[in-house]
């Protein structure tokens, strides 16, 4: 796994909890709900994406086609 895809993570999290912050102080929390939500997906595409690669790595490597 790469480093940089652990750094793109954080700084998702990051940046969806200032926004959630944000528009909780705001009074939007359905908003900062969704915030958060939108967050996670986007996060779970991406290791969604990393397992498939590693998948057909495997698949690959051990010769199952």
């Amino acid at each position: 796994m790469d480093i940089e895809f652990v750094f793109k993570i954080g700084a998702i999290g990051i940046l969806v909890t200032v926004i959630s912050l944000l528009l909780k102080r705001a009074g939007r929390e359905d908003m900062a709900t969704l915030a958060t939500l939108a967050g996670l997906l986007v996060v779970l595409m991406m290791v969604v994406g990393m397992v498939a690669e590693f998948f057909e790595s495997i698949r690959v490597m051990f010769g199952f086609d």
